[in-house]
């Protein structure tokens, strides 16, 4: 492809090419470093807004150009969405991850950082066994540890999810949240489940409702960040995230 034509190429244009099976090794690269180009200001504003934190630079650009790859490998040309949008989510998702797994890895007591893996293997034995979620004292049993350490064990599982759950709709600390969409219950493993089943739910969201819930509450962007984004008021964008909410929140229930 002549040189002088790329710089008109959008980056769905440059990804459609990467995943025909023609396309050399050597071409590949070349696209996926066109792609990167591409979006390094992305990048750079995204670990920007990290900084505070007290984290280098450097290491914030690092986790956001994994999540900017992680987006170039797992985007979906045919689908006809927008590129932008879905590598927001995924560097700022990463960025995230890296605060997540430092922070967890401090708070976390090690035991419960390496009973993790094996509770998230249970429990999907589990409920392929028993055709339903599986009961904290039936995993306490199984594990062979008490059901007070069992709900220990959850509560730091859950503390490990990607998804925050916490993050606070409006501005102010006692604003709704989007762990208030999932239904109060008297269990902890039922909370860790309800938190997983949210997950496929916001995947059947429309495409710009879905990327403004998670710059929301998974990229912890501010709705005043959102707007100005997706150019709409702040208003606009408060009005959204209600509406998916209380859709998610009916469906939820509903299921």
């Amino acid at each position: 492809m002549p040189a002088e034509t790329i710089c008109e190429l959008t980056a769905e244009d440059l990804l459609a090419e990467l995943v025909e099976e023609n396309v050399t090794d050597e071409r590949r690269i070349r696209l996926r470093e066109l792609i990167v180009e591409m979006h390094r200001p992305m990048a750079r504003d995204i670990a920007r807004r990290y900084l505070h934190r007290g984290e280098p630079m450097e290491d914030l650009l690092q986790a956001a150009y994994v999540g900017l790859m992680k987006a170039i490998n797992g985007f979906d040309p045919t689908l006809g969405h927008s590129f932008r949008g879905y590598a927001m989510v995924t560097m700022t998702g990463e960025v995230k991850r890296h605060f997540r797994d430092r922070t967890w890895a401090v708070r976390v007591p090690r035991l419960y950082q390496e009973r993790r893996a094996e509770l998230n293997r249970l429990v999907a034995d589990m409920t392929q066994e028993l055709g339903r979620s599986p009961k904290v004292p039936e995993l306490a049993l199984r594990m062979g540890i008490s059901e007070e350490d069992m709900i220990l064990t959850l509560d730091a599982s859950a503390a490990y999810s990607t998804l925050s759950l916490d993050a606070p709709l409006g501005a102010d600390d006692d604003a709704a949240a989007l762990g208030d969409v999932i239904p109060d219950s008297d269990d902890s493993l039922s909370v860790l489940v309800d938190r997983e089943a949210v997950k496929p739910l916001i995947d059947e969201l429309p495409e710009r409702e879905k990327t403004i819930l998670l710059l929301r509450f998974y990229g912890n962007m501010t709705q005043a960040e959102i707007a100005a984004e997706f150019d709409i008021s702040q208003m606009h964008v408060s009005r959204i995230l209600r509406k998916v909410l209380d859709q998610l929140r009916s469906e939820l229930v509903a299921g």
